[in-house]
């Protein structure tokens, strides 16, 4: 092979490199934007107070019992303890580019403090009011759910747990899902009863909501920007 044809064909090989680092490079963006609506949509529906998505009520609940730490504080040490979980399940099975997960469990926290400062400032007063904002909570949710799963990059420590334990067990993914959320539901109301007297508090009527609807959301949203956000970020 001549010197111009090696030099030509490293230079397509540098360029491909160029791209798919580009590449990567929006499509870590493109997952921390979703991280940020996902965020967002938690606070927005912890707003309404008529409870959270599944996976966010134990966090929930502890924070309204020990609230000398915010919610997003809370929300980061339970990501980290399922990212903990994922560890000792995998074993020399897990991949140490998971842990990539530990900051942005972090973010994730951070950025669901900003949501619920920016949503304190309006009222929810009314029944009518916080059942529309447990709603569109849903839907910012499921709209920053989607972008993840467009971006494909890495998973959030909530469903890399489920993944972690469906691969473990060999059973169907989903049906691991579910049964994670009802897990997380029932720990919830347990530590309500604990630590509020035998009342459940923090998880209601829009805990229902967000597990019936988020996922209906994510496939709308996955459905509608799929091929365009996938041109974007290459």
């Amino acid at each position: 092979m001549s010197k111009k044809e090696l030099a030509k064909r490293y230079t397509q090989r540098a360029s491909q490199d160029d791209k798919l680092l580009r590449s990567c490079h929006k499509r870590y963006t493109l997952f921390i934007i979703s991280l940020f609506f996902s965020a967002f949509g938690v606070a927005v529906t912890k707003h309404g107070e008529l409870g959270v998505s599944p996976i966010s009520s134990v966090a929930n609940v502890l924070s309204l019992k020990f609230n000398f730490l915010s919610l997003g504080m809370w929300l980061i040490i339970w990501n980290c303890v399922l990212i903990l979980g994922q560890i000792l399940i995998l074993k020399k099975d897990f991949q140490l580019i998971q842990l990539l997960q530990i900051p942005l469990s972090f973010l994730f926290g951070y950025f669901t403090d900003f949501g619920m400062w920016c949503v304190s400032f309006f009222p929810a007063d009314v029944y009518a009011i916080r059942l529309i904002y447990v709603l569109c909570g849903v839907v910012i949710l499921g709209f920053g759910i989607s972008l993840s799963v467009i971006a494909n990059v890495i998973m959030n420590s909530g469903e890399a747990f489920v993944k972690a334990v469906s691969d473990k067990i060999n059973k169907n993914f989903g049906n691991v899902k579910i049964g994670f959320d009802v897990i997380c539901v029932v720990v919830s109301v347990l530590l309500s009863l604990l630590f509020f007297d035998g009342k459940i508090v923090g998880t209601r009527e829009g805990t229902v909501i967000s597990a019936l609807l988020t996922g209906v959301v994510v496939k709308f949203f996955c459905k509608t920007l799929k091929n365009g956000v996938e041109k974007m970020v290459g």
